[in-house]
């Protein structure tokens, strides 16, 4: 996909009012768009959800020197069939900070219990003050629309803070198994991955408990979603994302 050239000047204009305006390709795509460093947050119900959503775009802006950070809701404390909820999150926890080492991204964990996530008032305060900590440019989370009740749950809590937050930036969701989870995904950006899959691969690898130990294993989902995501684009592997829009249909 081409980038629209956008000149030092003009993105100094943009970067004034955020960066919202920019396609998010355009924002990865121009070295003439490294005038400034951007906080990078994505938020995920699980350690390997935000790695195999958007791990290639994450590895992306490391890459470009931009910070990133990825916070976890979960442990993924029942993600492990024989563990106990603690032997489990010891264990996916310390997968998670193996891949977020690989993708270059610092890791958070905020501590909801794996299959039993809540979104009420006081969660929906705390995920606010850890965003408002992070100071996000650039924010990415689930795509609302999922069958599995975590995804929904921290896509609603990030969708609120991020409203009372006053919007000021672009939010981005990722998709998790189309189909299967992630439904009615029709994407407005997407970005190339094809120079960083293998990068991409390597964190997703490091979620071995669940499952993650070939590449045979992982094209069953994730690797056909971004050989599709690829063919639109004319690409070799994309990941593709929602931007949410006010509710003027303007674009935040």
């Amino acid at each position: 996909m081409t980038s629209k050239q956008i000149s030092r000047r003009g993105f100094v204009h943009s970067s004034m009012i955020g960066v919202g305006m920019l396609p998010l390709s355009s924002i990865l795509g121009s070295n003439q768009l490294v005038d400034k460093s951007l906080n990078v947050v994505c938020v995920g119900a699980h350690p390997d959800d935000p790695e195999t959503g958007c791990g290639g775009t994450l590895a992306k802006f490391s890459s470009q020197g931009h910070r990133v950070t990825i916070i976890y809701l979960t442990n993924g404390d029942a993600g492990i069939e024989g563990k106990s909820l603690k032997e489990a999150a010891a264990i996916r926890t310390e997968e998670a900070r193996k891949a977020c080492k690989i993708l270059g991204a610092k890791p958070v964990f905020i501590g909801q219990i794996d299959g039993s996530s809540i979104a009420d008032n006081s969660w929906f305060t705390k995920i606010q003050q850890v965003l408002e900590a992070e100071k996000p440019d650039i924010l990415f989370s689930h795509w609302p629309i999922d069958s599995h009740k975590d995804h929904l749950v921290a896509s609603i809590l990030v969708q609120k803070a991020y409203l009372q937050m006053g919007a000021g930036f672009p939010l981005f969701f990722y998709e998790v198994c189309t189909g299967r989870q992630s439904q009615n995904f029709h994407p407005t950006d997407y970005v190339d991955i094809t120079d960083v899959k293998e990068q991409k691969l390597k964190a997703v690898f490091c979620h071995a408990s669940q499952g993650f130990v070939s590449k045979e294993y992982y094209q069953q989902d994730h690797g056909l979603m971004e050989d599709y995501r690829g063919l639109t684009i004319r690409v070799k592997a994309a990941e593709a994302f929602v931007r949410l829009t006010t509710p003027k249909g303007t674009i935040i």
